[in-house]
């Protein structure tokens, strides 16, 4: 069964969460390598990235582009942060 607008989001943010945490040190990574972090951050932005590519042509996947959804938002605001982190932690 395919997931909801809403259900993907807020899934979505849980990844939102994780990058602005560990920009903000809040995040648990203190036994983690840089590098770790890095990989850690970069696979919350590139899922946030393809959740937001989700146009609801797959059945299983919520149309998220045409969605009016303020989280959307967060996502693309985190993918920045993210990718800011790790441009600036390599």
């Amino acid at each position: 069964m395919a997931q909801t607008v809403n259900e993907c989001l807020t899934a979505a943010l849980d990844s939102v969460s994780i990058i602005d945490g560990v920009k903000a040190g809040t995040r648990d990574v203190e036994n983690m390598t840089q590098t770790k972090i890095n990989e850690k951050v970069k696979r919350n932005v590139d899922h946030l990235e393809i959740i937001l590519t989700y146009d609801g042509t797959n059945d299983m996947q919520p149309d998220i582009v045409g969605s009016s959804d303020t989280r959307k938002i967060d996502c693309s605001n985190a993918i920045i942060t993210g990718q800011e982190y790790i441009s600036a932690n390599t």
